[in-house]
């Protein structure tokens, strides 16, 4: 028996280049105000290397199938880029190649999928560890920091039994996998409401539970009609001042203004809101305020207490995060180019 042999004359693998890790400032976050502060940094003229744990925009890929946001276009562009849409209120597709072709324009230099470990050092001389999806490591050093991380992928937990059951689940995509099926909503704000009618306008058998009295008043004007007289006429039973107090494979518990029920239950959406990744912050050094968790920020620089940390986007607003959106945190990347054109000098 012969051995065939492999000829050495076959093309060898091409090995990828080692991308570059240094830079004036890394933006940790890349989502929209992310992207709009390595934008305003990089016509400044200085690099810039975003590093985001997820995708591009990551929050609004994870935002329901069929979401439409709240605003115009306009008031969602970023580095004077025409956001344009058939609709009056753009819809979740259109944001994500709005933002795909934004980052292409600018070639912007975001490296997906790294979850930053730690931030080391001090201003002028950070350094920044990550560990990708197949645990590499790297290593980067900058001059200065953006935190942009937002809050979306942060669920605020009900800490009650049972909400670690596969059945539960803090984020709500679309209807189809519960057509049929009796589905407990938790909350009362945007997110509940609009998941209740989309899942009983697509065959699920719907339970809303709220611990106000009524449906929360910052719902969507077109919204809060819809739901109010869904709830109203028995389409969707409601139980206000209520709580869960247990979640089992077959059944929920509630604690109502009646009494304990026990309810027939399939899935649980807990859309009880969001928050900030606390730690990572004071893990930097930043302090944050003792009553609504706010980072230590010079308001016109949004310098923080750690020199050459800057914080933009939602994390400004600490628990507040209904005070800033897209919509005003577009604007953070420009009041930070300023201060850094300041200390680092303006680059031709």
């Amino acid at each position: 028996m012969s051995t065939k042999l492999i000829p050495d004359t076959l093309p060898k693998p091409q090995l990828r280049p080692r991308p570059n890790m240094q830079a004036d400032v890394i933006v940790i976050g890349a989502g929209p105000t992310g992207l709009a502060c390595a934008i305003e940094a990089q016509r400044s003229g200085f690099k810039v290397i975003s590093i985001d744990k997820g995708c591009l925009v990551n929050s609004i890929f994870h935002y329901p199938a069929n979401m439409i946001f709240f605003t115009t276009p306009e008031l969602l562009e970023i580095g004077d880029i025409p956001f344009s849409s058939a609709n009056p209120k753009p819809n979740r597709l259109e944001a994500l190649e709005y933002y795909r072709k934004v980052a292409e324009h600018y070639k912007l230099d975001v490296r997906q999928y790294q979850r930053v470990e730690t931030v080391t050092g001090a201003d002028n001389d950070f350094h920044i560890t990550t560990c990708d999806r197949l645990g590499g490591v790297y290593d980067y050093l900058c001059r200065k920091v953006i935190v942009a991380t937002g809050y979306y992928d942060r669920a605020n937990l009900l800490r009650i039994p049972g909400e670690d059951l596969p059945k539960v689940f803090h984020y709500y995509r679309e209807p189809h996998p519960y057509f049929d099926n009796d589905v407990l909503i938790i909350g009362g704000k945007n997110s509940a409401a609009i998941s209740a009618l989309d899942l009983w306008r697509h065959g699920a058998r719907v339970t809303l539970i709220h611990r106000g009295p009524k449906m929360h008043a910052h719902v969507k004007y077109w919204i809060l009609p819809d739901i109010e007289n869904r709830i109203k006429n028995g389409e969707i039973t409601a139980y206000f001042n209520s709580m869960v107090r247990e979640i089992a494979p077959e059944y929920v518990v509630l604690q109502t203004p009646g009494g304990e029920l026990r309810l027939k239950n399939d899935f649980v959406f807990a859309l009880t809101g969001y928050h900030p990744d606390y730690d990572f912050l004071r893990a930097m050094g930043i302090e944050l305020s003792s009553d609504q968790c706010r980072p230590v920020c010079d308001p016109v620089t949004l310098e923080s207490n750690v020199p050459g940390v800057y914080v933009a986007g939602v994390i400004v607003a600490g628990s507040r995060t209904n005070e800033i959106f897209i919509e005003n945190g577009r604007f953070h990347g420009q009041q930070i180019a300023e201060d850094l054109k300041q200390k680092l000098g303006r680059k031709p």
